[in-house]
């Protein structure tokens, strides 16, 4: 299949008069090689709808068009997301295409057109990578599955295991939803602009999560507030959330985690304890 090389991601951002920014964290793959990776690896088929965040130019599109059922781009940029049909029907793929022009910390799957996606495939804004996918996943409970490139060290966050030492609130909130891993690393070069960062891939794939009484926005409460101060213990790192030291310490004895550990020794199911034993 045609896909988008650097001499035509250069010639649509020159039509387009496009230069990236920063702030949206445009920085676009170059090189087909690596998108052909990212479909490989999510193992997407045509059963599968595909959500993707920050489509650009459509590199990533393009692949995914040819391995999905169908693709929902969203992207915030309304020069790029008016472009990429236009990029799509070069290619007799528009079919499998629906562009959703919007933020996608606000999407809902009301927004979807209809649609519910099984796989988030996506090379991720980085300023804003954990906030989106954790958002996607709340929000969209169809997904099952996803892969998205984000930067290197946020890829180490959102795969480690409790005693870590870069285990911390991205990675216990990702594994209130999915089971995640990291998928391998990404080089700069394949971007056009190059950044200044290494990439890495994650892998998701949903799982219900622990079975608890609390809700979800009060098992997220109990992960902000451990983390808030790492260095201390979780009697003391507790003390605000639960009214007073001795108050922490007895939710978490009664959720059978010592008063004295810190919160990056603690798995998803131990904070959904703890917020069981205060609720």
């Amino acid at each position: 299949m045609d896909l988008l090389g650097p001499v035509e991601i250069r010639n649509l951002a020159k039509k387009l008069d496009l230069r990236p920014t920063k702030k949206l964290g445009q920085n676009f793959v170059i090189d087909g090689g690596t998108v052909r990776r990212i479909v490989r690896v999510a193992e997407v088929t045509t059963d599968d709808v595909v959500i993707e965040v920050g489509p650009g130019l459509g590199s990533l599109t393009l692949a995914l068009l040819q391995a999905a059922g169908h693709v929902v781009a969203v992207e915030i940029d309304p020069v790029l997301a008016a472009q990429l049909p236009e990029t799509v029907a070069t290619r007799d793929l528009g079919a499998k295409l629906t562009v959703v022009g919007m933020d996608a910390m606000k999407l809902s799957a009301s927004d979807l057109l209809g649609y519910s996606p099984t796989a988030l495939v996506a090379n991720l804004p980085y300023n804003v990578s954990v906030p989106v996918l954790l958002h996607l996943l709340e929000s969209l409970p169809s997904l099952q599955k996803g892969l998205v490139m984000v930067q290197a060290e946020v890829a180490d966050r959102l795969a480690a295991g409790p005693g870590s030492k870069v285990y911390g609130v991205p990675s216990v909130k990702a594994a209130w939803y999915a089971d995640v891993r990291r998928a391998g690393p990404v080089g700069r070069s394949v971007f056009w602009p190059v950044p200044n960062v290494d990439s890495g891939l994650v892998s998701l794939i949903r799982r219900d999560p622990p079975e608890t009484t609390a809700t979800r926005e009060q098992v997220f409460a109990v992960i902000d507030a451990a983390f808030a101060q790492r260095r201390k213990t979780l009697r003391a790192a507790l003390s605000s959330w639960a009214g007073s030291p001795s108050r922490a310490e007895e939710f978490l004895r009664t959720a059978g985690v010592d008063p004295s550990a810190r919160g990056e020794q603690l798995d998803i199911t131990s904070f959904t304890r703890i917020a069981e034993a205060a609720a």
